[in-house]
């Protein structure tokens, strides 16, 4: 079953064409960052004027690389949200208008489900239940037991900040611009990640949320604390180092403490924009490995195969959409016009 996929969240126009969830035909993103650069963070009627010039054209490469034509595709779908309101309207409509004028079944995929789903993207291995997915992106933190596909038990939600949010604000803290998550790595690798004892968030309640708003305010904080050191390139660099490892040991943590609580969990999966961050990968593989011999526990790490597959892409909603389209086919055999939802529903 080969799927047209379209993106259109935030800050990336894309479109893709995935066969049966896993085999990715073509992913083409067109991306805002460069443009969004100027102003710190995404201006939404911005990113949606970049959307109406951009859809059509990805959309025909997408097919024009997949080596299909529109008339062969079997199902369109796209994301709905959350996200951009203005955003999500620009390929939620090109979706519906495609849709019914081929005579499609049209999927309306939740974005953060597109990420759940991007480590099945180009790979051959037999995905084992329970999953234990925790999703990391600027909008959103999501930790989910999956007992099986499209059946998601929240663990743990974002309080207030997520953790992608909070990088790209602490990048224009200390002047690295946007999109933060790869700026702020690249600092962190000239620092020391223990030169600040920032603070990492915790529930007295044992809720397995997650909250950044507090170390935002921290980074602030200390930053006008130490105003004569903000051109001291080491300073800052110890900085981001102090601040990423912030984040991945609250990240980090909440994953043990349900590890601890899912003893049936097989697999630990990383997904979402933050999850590109080679430090947050390389720690989390290497804890989860002295985890495993601890607890005699034989619990498998993945993560999408390749960058592009972790920030916001079309293949992604293709192999959500697959998976969705597969539980109840009789759902898409009439055409059903798909509303964009900016909140998160």
């Amino acid at each position: 079953m080969r799927i047209l996929a379209i993106e259109s969240s935030c800050d990336e126009t894309s479109a893709a064409v995935v066969e049966n969830g896993v085999k990715v035909l073509s992913n083409v993103i067109a991306s805002q960052a460069a443009m969004h650069n100027a102003t710190g963070g995404v201006v939404p009627e911005v990113a949606a004027r970049e959307h109406v010039n951009h859809i059509m054209p990805v959309i025909e490469k997408a097919l024009k690389e997949a080596d299909i034509t529109l008339a062969k595709i079997d199902a369109i779908a796209v994301t709905y949200g959350p996200g951009l309101g203005v955003a999500l309207v620009i390929g939620t409509s090109v979706a519906n208008m495609l849709a019914l004028v081929m005579q499609k079944p049209l999927i309306a995929v939740k974005h953060i489900h597109g990420h759940v789903y991007a480590p099945w993207l180009d790979s051959t291995k037999k995905t084992q239940f329970p999953i234990l997915s925790l999703s990391v992106s600027g909008g959103h933190n999501e930790l989910f037991l999956m007992k099986d596909h499209m059946q998601f038990e929240v663990l743990g939600e974002t309080a207030d900040d997520a953790a992608g949010e909070a990088f790209d604000k602490v990048a224009r803290m200390i002047g690295l611009g946007y999109p933060g998550g790869p700026l702020v790595e690249a600092a962190a690798k000239k620092g020391n990640p223990d030169a600040f004892p920032f603070p990492r968030a915790s529930f007295s309640d044992g809720r397995l949320d997650f909250s950044f708003s507090g170390l935002k305010t921290a980074i602030m904080y200390h930053l006008e604390k130490n105003k004569p050191q903000l051109r001291d390139k080491k300073f800052l660099a110890d900085t981001a180092a102090s601040f990423q490892k912030a984040v991945i040991d609250a990240l980090a943590s909440r994953i043990f403490l349900a590890l601890d609580k899912h003893v049936e969990v097989k697999e630990l999966h990383l997904t979402g924009g933050v999850s590109a961050n080679q430090t947050f990968r390389t720690t989390l593989e290497k804890a989860l490995k002295a985890y495993n011999s601890q607890h005699n526990r034989h619990i498998v790490f993945r993560t999408p195969s390749k960058l592009s597959y972790c920030t916001d892409n079309a293949a992604m909603i293709g192999a959500a959409a697959y998976f969705q389209y597969k539980l109840d086919e009789n759902r898409y055999k009439v055409f059903t016009y798909v509303e964009p939802k900016a909140a998160f529903v």
